[in-house]
């Protein structure tokens, strides 16, 4: 861990200059109590640092939680295991599943599914859900689609040849809206009072305010939203699986965490409004999920405490190349040979999610040594992403 300053701890080996100063101006802002902890994959963001873990004291910055309230992973280890899968053409499993969860930005389901209307039925009756509806109409279609991006569904064999079934995603178009619209207020609201933030994107939100109060609701409201999400599309992974291998889905391990969200939490005796964006919570003995990128390992953890770092981890890998950088850098050749073994969409769409578009994922694990504690070791058989 390099201490930058009293207000800024970094746990991140790789660290652009950019990125750096980036997270010193979100240290600056007054209300930081005690530090901001810069974590291992971290990298620029809007406004805050992605990868960073920032308590702040009666306010809270919606550009630093992001526009994809939520986000996050989810995994379930199965009683399958490589032999059950080797030698099948797993091909046509990813059309399965391509066919069962809407991919790609903008592409949701058309009608409510039966499987996802208990859920619907849910945030219905959370408090949040007028600011949903004011903002996305058809969120309810939004339930159980995957995204696009860094977002994706996979199968994946760890270190003893079981069978995994891993996905990432958040809360949608209508998380999108809600986060876009409150970071809109803050910047009005810190303007109309006059003050000056280093970016605007630290505009903030006070605790006492009823812009602050909507925030909250409509923050919980879509971290609910995206928890929802991942299960149903966990659902419905599973049936095509159990479908391809007919044999039912035992679910043996279920592990699910956030990694863009407030929580209010304690530290260095303090209550504070903790803001993770792009990292996941590691108190000790705490399950948590760390993936790499497009053909390289992911990782299921358990937490140590580790109090400096405000108990968290690194969320992933972290990029290195933005995804414009990216598409011109690599080409499809390279991705083919990297995916090599792997049943994936063969597209030249994912150029700017070629695995070395990010930091190695062994040098954020590395870093994250102090930390948290590798379980399970994941590698892919299945990659399914949206363009």
């Amino acid at each position: 861990m390099e201490k930058i300053s009293d207000r800024l701890l970094n746990w991140a080996s790789i660290l652009e200059p950019t990125t750096r100063v980036q997270a010193e101006r979100t240290a600056s802002m007054p209300f930081i109590h005690p530090h901001v902890a810069l974590m291992p994959d971290a990298h620029l963001g809007l406004g805050a640092t992605v990868g960073s873990v920032i308590p702040t004291d009666r306010a809270i910055i919606p550009a630093a939680v992001g526009v994809d309230i939520g986000c996050g992973m989810m995994a379930v280890r199965t009683q399958f295991t490589g032999d059950d899968v080797r030698g099948r053409d797993l091909g046509t499993l990813h059309e399965q599943v391509s066919r069962a969860v809407p991919l790609s930005a903008g592409r949701y389901n058309k009608e409510l599914r039966e499987t996802a209307a208990a859920r619907v039925a849910e945030l219905r009756d959370l408090p949040g859900v007028a600011q949903a509806d004011g903002v996305a109409h058809n969120w309810p279609l939004q339930l159980g689609s995957l995204g696009s991006g860094n977002h994706f569904i996979e199968v994946c064999l760890d270190e003893d040849d079981r069978v995994w079934l891993f996905l990432h995603s958040g809360s949608r178009g209508v998380g999108n809206r809600l986060a876009s619209k409150h970071i809109r207020i803050a910047q009005d609201r810190t303007k109309a009072k006059g003050v000056d933030v280093p970016d605007r994107d630290l505009a903030y939100l006070e605790e006492g305010e009823p812009e602050f109060d909507a925030y909250v609701e409509a923050l919980h409201w879509a971290q609910r939203f995206a928890a929802l999400n991942r299960e149903e599309m966990m659902d419905r992974l599973a049936e095509q699986v159990s479908r391809f291998l007919t044999d039912e889905v035992q679910r043996a391990q279920v592990v699910q965490c956030h990694h863009n969200y407030t929580e209010r939490e304690t530290h260095y005796g303090s209550e504070v409004w903790l803001s993770r964006k792009g990292a996941i919570s590691a108190r000790a003995g705490q399950w948590g999920l760390i993936p790499g990128s497009m053909g390289t390992a992911s990782y299921v953890v358990v937490g140590k405490g580790n109090v400096e770092s405000l108990t968290s981890a690194p969320h992933g890998a972290g990029r290195a190349f933005s995804r414009t950088a990216a598409r011109k850098r690599f080409s499809r050749a390279d991705l083919d040979r990297r995916m090599r073994g792997i049943a994936w969409g063969r597209s030249n769409a994912f150029l700017d999610e070629h695995p070395d578009a990010y930091k190695p994922v062994d040098v954020v694990m590395a870093d994250a040594a102090d930390l948290v504690e590798v379980r399970h070791t994941l590698r892919q058989v299945v990659n399914v992403k949206g363009d």
